[in-house]
């Protein structure tokens, strides 16, 4: 049956729980006699299950803790009195209650069950009798000290169990688990399942499914029982199961119908607690073969000391007079908890001494505890037992008819696992796995996939989209035969490779469904929680979105995948009139009309002295150094140079006008030649605010994303089936633009270039990606193997075959403008040359008129001097 985790605390057993507590209650507040203050603290109340293994080794282990203590101690001897609780908290109660009034015992140890400690520990408030429970629940009741402030828990830490149980899950990549616990009809899962839920949530995975059985005590057929139940796990594929809870003889049933049925075959796995473990080590060799390749969570304690061989030997002797009819006399757990808890009370009583009988000072002096039993460090923290630095919980792997001790549990989610005991925190060696080796049922090398996987009887489901828009991704041809013929496409060849890639490691074994229906039909086919789910699988263009990978398991995108809009082209002839200017840019023809100027000028300057051509009127040189300049643009200048300066300029300058005519030319050449488009439509605001037709794949997720998201109206939206009917759509004006996807896009305008024109993409999706059930492990292997496609060259490869380039449309390119940018550094060339030798004329210039101011001043000198007589110089 499935089990809604969000009301656990609904079930009805635990409603039938809560009435028989509330009558309890009133039964215990009108009955109760109040218990005297003279009672004596040595006589121990014990209550267990004595029709239950655990419960004989308890007892067996309470009377040889008694009897050491009695032989040892001569100033105080201790009572142990008896009460059967025959696994019923009500009952546990009422036993409790009659120890305290008839046997006037000073504290109570035992229950099994948190249900039975919790109805004693109301019983020992009452009466302020500190209570010493071997059973410890899941979660703590906040308020679990003030309620119950005489309960002293024993038991082991079960959080610690669920999240060993998780960090297993997590470490082997498992994402679904099945699980099994038998109800006790009291408590039902003892509130384990809610814990283990949410532990398993922090390595991203879920309980699929809870199969709840009954107690084995109320089955006239446990096997049919438990067949009846398994059968309804037929039609799920998670193969993780995880024994939650269950007894000795209800796992033995339970195993052995496993087996029989199959759900112990090859990639399935079972993981039990030390509801089951701790009874190993006493349970019939046969029994414990059925659950070969389980794993388990056992206590860990030491066997070889010196205290447990001692007492081993001594319970051994006991436990078989006692109970004859038990085939394995080895002590577990549970009786090393019995004999430490008698021990805790002893000691407590040891430390008050003689002649008290206050109970607080009792419970106090019992929480003080501080010492090695033999289950371990024993000491008490807010009434728990408190877990000590030791790694006391190790994963085991059953083989054959025994066990085998493989990591210990660190309580380090990051490192869960260490091959060697010792400091949670010191520096073992720690792994994220379990170091095996490990066998697996059916002897799996490997570790299990945790999922029924396909098989030549049963293949797996894969459902193809039979209407796609684009028959090159998918296209299904009914009337062929062959089935290499029959399904054909992009799509399908990149799954046959990645088949071809999982085959490696194991089998695939597949089958074909062609489907007429939209993308998210297919996608609600394969969700596992949906009542009318027939497809195990889906092969096809479909698009990875966010709302689908909320219910299905995506592999790694194949292709990428966007929104993009087609529309009709016009051509640009208006524009031709001027055509000539486009070449370059304004700033381009500003920037050269500039530096032909500053040439101009610099050729005059260096020319108009000594050249006769650059002479004459104002109106002459300007004209002529003009016209130079700009037949320099043709190499047709005719007019002669006489300065080795100019010439340099008009060398750099015609390198120039080379560089810059080629260019123009060949980009001139290519926009006359080339059709130059533009789009029809603007942009998608245009359309909804003209109100105009638009078309789209109406199976796909695309109608709805026009609608909810970019803000289109229905009547304004237009289903097209097939990617041949967009160019008729097209001609008879019924639609303005379409959308389609990236790659259908692509493929389109391979076809359509010369007509339609493309925008960038609107959106980015996920990409195109195959769909399996949510938690498959087969989608975690095929997207592995994508990636490998994608390294290796396969989908560039097949990409290529299916949609090869056109070379008409590849040969359609839009020139763009040549700017300034591509040639600064021509100009700045030419303008440094120039501006070099214009500074080099004004040096010489300089230098030049010097020399004829000296040469000036030399001849006056001279002239002043032949015009003095000569006798004036005399004198």
């Amino acid at each position: 049956m499935n089990f809604p985790l969000n009301s656990v605390n609904n079930s009805p057993s635990h409603r039938f729980l809560c009435s028989l507590y509330i009558v309890l209650l009133l039964i215990l507040s009108h009955a109760y006699i109040v218990i005297s203050a003279d009672y004596r603290p040595s006589n121990i109340g014990a209550i267990v299950d004595v029709s239950s293994r655990k419960g004989k080794e308890e007892k067996t282990a309470m009377e040889i803790a008694v009897s050491r203590f009695n032989r040892d101690s001569k100033n105080l001897q201790l009572f142990l009195h008896f009460g059967n609780s025959s696994g019923e908290p009500i009952q546990a109660a009422f036993t409790a209650q009659e120890l305290i009034k008839e046997e006037e015992v000073g504290v109570i140890v035992g229950m099994d069950t948190w249900q039975e400690a919790a109805l004693v520990a109301d019983v020992g408030n009452r009466a302020q009798v500190p209570v010493l429970s071997l059973a410890a629940s899941a979660i703590t009741p906040p308020s679990r000290q003030i309620r119950w402030p005489f309960l002293v828990q024993m038991g082991s830490n079960v959080s610690e169990q669920i999240r060993c149980i998780a960090a297993i899950v997590g470490s082997c990549n498992w994402r679904r688990v099945i699980v099994v616990y038998e109800d006790d009809a009291h408590g039902g899962d003892s509130g384990m399942l809610a814990p283990l839920s949410k532990a398993l949530q922090n390595f991203s995975s879920e309980i699929e499914y809870t199969v709840v059985l009954p107690p084995v005590s109320s089955l006239s057929d446990p096997k049919g029982g438990i067949h009846d139940e398994l059968m309804k796990l037929l039609s799920i594929q998670s193969r993780v199961f995880i024994v939650l809870k269950s007894s000795p003889l209800m796992a033995t049933y339970l195993f052995q119908e496993a087996r029989r049925m199959g759900f112990m075959a090859r990639e399935s796995s079972w993981i039990i607690t030390d509801t089951i473990s701790s009874f190993l080590d006493s349970m019939d060799t046969s029994a414990i073969s059925y659950m070969e390749g389980a794993l388990g969570i056992k206590t860990y304690y030491n066997k070889t000391s010196g205290p447990f061989l001692e007492f081993s030997a001594q319970f051994q002797k006991l436990f078989e007079t006692e109970y004859p009819e038990e085939d394995n006399t080895k002590p577990g757990i549970y009786a090393l908890r019995a004999f430490d808890s008698i021990s805790v009370i002893a000691n407590a009583l040891v430390r008050l001494g003689s002649g008290t009988n206050n109970t607080k000072r009792l419970l106090e002096s019992i929480l003080s505890s501080d010492f090695n039993g033999l289950s371990g460090k024993t000491s008490f923290q807010g009434g728990d037992l408190l877990d000590s630095n030791l790694l006391s919980l190790r994963v085991i792997n059953l083989v054959g008819k025994g066990y085998k001790h493989l990591d210990f549990w660190t309580k380090d989610l990051d490192n869960p696992f260490s091959r060697e005991g010792g400091e949670a925190g010191s520096s073992r060696r720690k792994t994220t796995v379990l170091d095996g080796p490990v066998i697996w049922p059916g002897y799996l090398k490997r570790v299990p996939k945790g999922w029924e996987m396909p098989t030549d009887a049963k293949p797996l489901k894969i459902v193809i989209p039979a209407n796609t828009s684009f028959d090159k991704f998918v296209k299904v041809d009914i009337a062929q035969n062959d089935p290499l013929k029959r399904y054909t496409g992009f799509c399908i060849d990149i799954f046959r490779e990645v088949v071809k890639i999982l085959e490696q490691n194991y089998s695939l074994p597949y089958e074909f469904l062609p489907y007429h229906g939209t993308y998210d039909d297919l996608v609600h086919g394969v969700y596992t929680k949906n009542p009318w789910k027939t497809f195990d699988a889906v092969v096809g263009d479909v698009t990875i979105l966010a709302n689908r990978s909320r219910i299905v398991e995506f592999t790694q995108p194949y292709a990428e995948s966007g929104l993009s809009m087609i529309a009709p082209v016009k051509s640009r002839e208006a524009y031709k009139a001027w055509l000539f200017m486009k070449p370059f840019t304004m700033e381009m023809w500003a920037v050269t009309g500039a530096i032909l100027i500053y040439t101009m000028f610099i050729v005059w300057i260096l020319e108009h002295q000594i050249n006769p051509a650059f002479r004459g009127t104002w109106k002459n040189q300007l004209g002529t150094a003009l016209w130079f300049t700009l037949s320099s643009l043709f190499f047709a200048h005719r007019e002669r140079i006489y300065s080795n300066i100019t010439r340099a300029v008009v060398v750099v300058w015609l390198f120039v006008v080379f560089v810059l005519t080629s260019s123009y030319t060949a980009s001139l050449s290519s926009m006359l030649t080339v059709q130059r488009l533009e789009p029809n439509v603007t942009n998608v605001e245009w359309l909804k605010a003209n109100k105009l037709n638009i078309g789209c794949d109406g199976d796909s997720f695309v109608r709805k994303y026009l609608e909810k998201v970019l803000g289109f109206e229905k009547e304004n939206i237009k289903n097209i089936s097939s990617q041949y009917d967009y160019p008729n759509e097209f001609q008879k004006g019924t639609i303005s633009a379409a959308f389609l996807e990236l790659p259908y896009e692509k493929e389109f305008m391979n076809k359509f270039c010369k007509k339609y024109t493309a925008t960038n993409p609107l959106s980015r999706f996920g990409g195109l990606g195959f769909v399996f059930q949510k938690g498959s492990p087969i989608a975690a292997d095929v997207s592995e193997a994508i990636l490998t496609l994608s390294e290796k060259g396969t989908l560039k490869y097949l990409e290529g075959k299916w949609f090869p380039s056109s070379n008409e449309c590849s040969s359609t390119t839009d020139t763009t403008e040549l700017s300034l940018q591509n040639f600064w550094a021509l100009y700045v060339l030419c303008g440094a040359t120039s501006t070099f030798c214009f500074l080099l004329f004004l040096f010489r210039l300089l230098n030049n008129f010097d020399e004829d101011i000296q040469k000036w001043l030399v001849k006056m000198v001279q002239l002043q001097i032949s015009r003095v007589p000569g006798e004036e110089l005399l004198n």
